[in-house]
């Protein structure tokens, strides 16, 4: 059965609690500005930073839960349909069908290394699974959608979430130092993001930090990736004989803040939507995502690291590394950018 939606105001505390950490991590990065010239760590990485701070030391309860979760969710949804009024599709399409390529390998490679992993580090089957598909596609969604189609139970979900947060915030933080080591431009970079880095959200907190381009490449690139989740599930399902068991529903193919993100890019290309418009829409979609992070910081206890076994982390960063590796050497071979 599911549980009933709060009343409006049941909102308000998670809500409130979110965007006062959000207005935190933008003064502390107006502080650095001030400081030093320029933001050393962007209010995008401060505001996640100071979410797991204070879930370190106090853990939301259920008073909290439905507003931190409406942010951390829907209100980051919203975010990325808004980003979509300000990019330029043609710019970030340019790589055309070499990017397409590039994506369908990363993902396909993704999916049958970390299985392999995961195998190899003595993880049961569907756990091996579930790691491979979080890692390869959309992170979290893409577990609790491929987990019901292969019978895996609630430790095996919870076994496979539980790393993934505190190894997003690494990524994120540690990503954007492989931008010199490679040799990547802004455009190229939000493409190695887009294609390795596990979660939407953290894509974005990976990329803009870096520069516009490099955060509206790494969107898209990653929203492809989440449209590949609906075929996977199908995939699964049908080898596991399951899909007359599941009502898959169409979000499950094609998510609705992916649609609302290219039909208000597709606008702005054309010129419906016109700068001016553009510039305070793309402000917004700063300001929400900015909450989002915050809300998602108040989700990940680093203390984590103490409960989930060796072998999951050992098969997530393998996982991940694996990703990396084959998406920069994709971005180099195939030319792309």
């Amino acid at each position: 059965m599911t549980q009933p939606r709060p009343p409006l105001v049941g909102y308000l505390p998670g809500l409130a609690l979110s965007a006062a950490l959000a207005a935190a991590a933008w003064a502390l990065q107006e502080v650095e500005v001030r400081a030093t010239g320029h933001a050393v760590v962007e209010a995008l990485v401060l505001a996640i930073l100071l979410g797991m701070i204070v879930r370190t030391f106090w853990k939301p309860g259920a008073r909290w839960e439905p507003g931190i979760s409406l942010t951390a969710k829907q209100v980051l949804e919203i975010a990325i349909v808004l980003l979509g009024a300000s990019v330029n599709l043609p710019l970030l399409l340019r790589a055309g069908a070499p990017l397409v390529i590039a994506i369908l390998a990363v993902v396909a490679t993704g999916l049958v290394a970390g299985y392999g992993i995961g195998r190899a580090l003595g993880l049961n089957p569907r756990l091996a699974t579930l790691i491979a598909c979080g890692n390869a596609i959309c992170g979290n969604s893409a577990i609790a959608a491929v987990a019901p189609v292969i019978g895996a139970d609630d430790e095996d979900v919870a076994s496979s979430i539980a790393f993934t947060a505190v190894l997003g915030v690494v990524v994120v933080m540690g990503l954007p130092l492989l931008i010199p080591v490679l040799g990547f431009d802004a455009y190229r970079y939000g493409v190695l993001a887009g294609m390795t880095v596990y979660a939407v959200p953290q894509v974005i907190a990976a990329t803009f930090p870096v520069s516009a381009l490099s955060g509206e490449v790494g969107t898209l690139v990653k929203l492809v990736r989440v449209l590949l989740l609906g075929p996977v599930v199908v995939f699964f399902a049908v080898r596991n004989r399951r899909i007359g068991e599941q009502k898959l529903a169409p979000g499950a193919f094609v998510p609705w803040f992916i649609t609302g993100f290219l039909v208000l890019a597709a606008a702005r290309s054309l010129g419906a939507i016109p700068a001016e418009v553009a510039l305070p829409v793309r402000e917004l979609s700063r300001w929400m995502t900015v909450a989002a992070m915050a809300a998602l910081g108040l989700g990940v206890d680093v203390r984590v690291l103490g409960r989930v076994g060796g072998r999951v982390i050992a098969a997530v960063t393998g996982s991940l590394i694996v990703l990396i590796s084959l998406s920069a050497a994709l971005i180099v071979l195939l030319g792309i950018g």
